[in-house]
């Protein structure tokens, strides 16, 4: 039996009429940059959250940026995040020319851990990590908060500021890159609506210097068939990591913790002799990916030096098991039994 970490095929067969009609709109339209189907996505994402502003966006890399740039960072300044993350964290902070900050994590949640955060007199801004889909915990601070939350789409947990991926193996995804950027805030929307389009308003007219940060309208048009199934499948996602709790239970796997508006973007467990359980479920077609190897402070263009001891055990432990929401229990079991085998 093979069991995939993601099924993209599965989505789309379940919803290929309805994704099949929403191209060919678009394709008949002729109008493929901020067409219609942006704005009204940007809306029924904007009403899905009770948010004031959605901005569609190219990336969920590009949202980081956007949201970086629209809260005024720039060189000089550091931004605190988190040492497990994607490299897109840090990389949107070093692409303005700030400095990105790293702190260790809460060996219990994977997340930025709120105690003893590297705050400087020249701290920016804050970007946690709502890793794997739990929505990270709380930060008291004064300072600008811009949640990473590219992993967790549809919590209900998600702060003032929040840049989403809709990169295509998310919970909802598009069919190439798209990302967003929600808010209450009318100035920094504004502001990143501003920066997506070279700075142009109107046409031609350039008031800053901005970038391509536009999100295309045939990938708007994919989310908008998928946006009424994200509820549904993320209620499988839980399932199916509840599911895993009842399976794995016995075994010496440490098994993440449920908490509100966790949407389980993946199911990452902590394994004794990871590496080497990974090759086993590899040899029974299950699977398995490592989120991360390196954290970001171990990184070539960040690495000096900086020891952060519960990201560094994490990235020697983590393995993320299949979790998506077109599993059967069958392949649970499966993919239980086989690591009940390697133990």
């Amino acid at each position: 039996m093979k069991v995939a970490l993601a099924d993209l095929s599965a989505q789309y067969g379940e919803l290929a009429a309805e994704i099949d009609t929403a191209v060919r709109r678009v394709l008949a339209s002729g109008h493929y940059i901020l067409g219609e189907d942006v704005g009204a996505f940007e809306q029924e994402m904007a009403r899905d959250a009770g948010r004031a502003h959605a901005i569609g966006l190219s990336s969920g890399s590009d949202a980081l940026l956007a949201g970086l740039w629209a809260l005024g960072v720039g060189p000089g300044d550091e931004v605190v995040t988190s040492a497990l993350s994607f490299f897109a964290t840090a990389g949107a902070i070093a692409r303005l020319g700030a400095t990105p900050v790293f702190s260790d994590i809460d060996p219990a949640t994977f997340d930025l851990d709120p105690d003893g955060l590297p705050i400087t007199l020249r701290t920016k801004a804050i970007v946690p990590i709502h890793l794997f889909g739990r929505p990270a915990d709380r930060i008291a601070t004064e300072l600008p908060i811009l949640e990473d939350a590219a992993q967790a789409v549809g919590s209900t947990k998600l702060g003032p500021l929040v840049a989403l991926s809709f990169f295509p193996s998310k919970n909802l995804g598009a069919a190439g890159d798209a990302g967003m950027l929600m808010t209450d805030d009318y100035e920094l929307a504004d502001r990143v609506r501003l920066y997506r389009a070279h700075g142009a308003r109107p046409k031609y007219e350039h008031h800053v210097i901005g970038a391509n940060l536009r999100m295309d309208t045939l990938q708007a048009a994919i989310l908008r068939a998928k946006r009424p199934h994200l509820a549904r499948w993320n209620a499988r996602r839980r399932a199916n990591a509840l599911r895993y709790h009842e399976l794995l239970a016995a075994t010496p796997l440490v098994l993440p913790a449920d908490a509100p508006g966790h949407v389980w973007h993946q199911f990452v467990v902590r394994a004794p002799k990871r590496d080497e359980l990974r090759s086993f479920l590899r040899q029974r077609e299950i699977e398995t990916e490592v989120y991360y190897p390196k954290p970001l402070h171990q990184q070539t263009p960040f690495a000096r030096g900086q020891s952060l001891p519960h990201a560094e055990q994490a990235c020697r432990e983590v393995l993320a098991l299949p979790v998506h929401p077109h599993l059967d229990d069958s392949q649970l079991e499966y993919v239980a039994d086989a690591i009940r085998a390697f133990y």
